[in-house]
């Protein structure tokens, strides 16, 4: 009898875990990181000379942004549109949210990789790399 209760409590016990653990998504980490984002079509912004192109990109998913622009560089652009956020570094901007997108490598290893539309890494962060009409560049989730 005392084995059956025991049983039973154990079974009860697992099950809370199992539920809980869930609940907290241990088991599925594959959190989608849309919901937080601000655009989620492509969108166009602002007026000026220049026309920028910026390609946010998150696992499957990407939204373009065109941007007219007369900032100097992509960083002022971006952030004239409220597109990013970051903390400055001895390296520059450290960008951590793009789009409502939360990027942060000291919690789950994840960052903002920033590239020339043909794939080139960019070796420049966007707060130092001047713009011109008809650039084209990625944000990329990477993890």
């Amino acid at each position: 009898m005392k084995n059956t209760i025991i049983s039973k409590l154990s079974l009860v016990l697992i099950i809370i875990l199992m539920i809980t653990l869930t609940s907290c998504n241990i088991f599925n980490n594959k959190k989608d990181l849309w919901s937080d984002a601000i655009y989620k079509v492509d969108t166009e912004l602002g007026v000026g000379a220049k026309t920028v192109i910026i390609d946010v990109c998150v696992k499957e998913h990407s939204v373009r942004f065109t941007i007219h622009t007369d900032a100097k560089t992509l960083g002022e652009a971006l952030l004239e549109h409220k597109l990013i956020e970051g903390e400055d570094s001895q390296y520059g901007m450290y960008i951590k949210k793009v789009n409502g997108i939360i990027a942060d490598y000291d919690i789950d290893g994840s960052y903002w990789g920033f590239y020339k539309y043909d794939n080139e890494y960019m070796m420049s962060g966007v707060d130092t790399t001047e713009i011109h009409d008809g650039d084209h560049f990625q944000l990329v989730y990477e993890k």
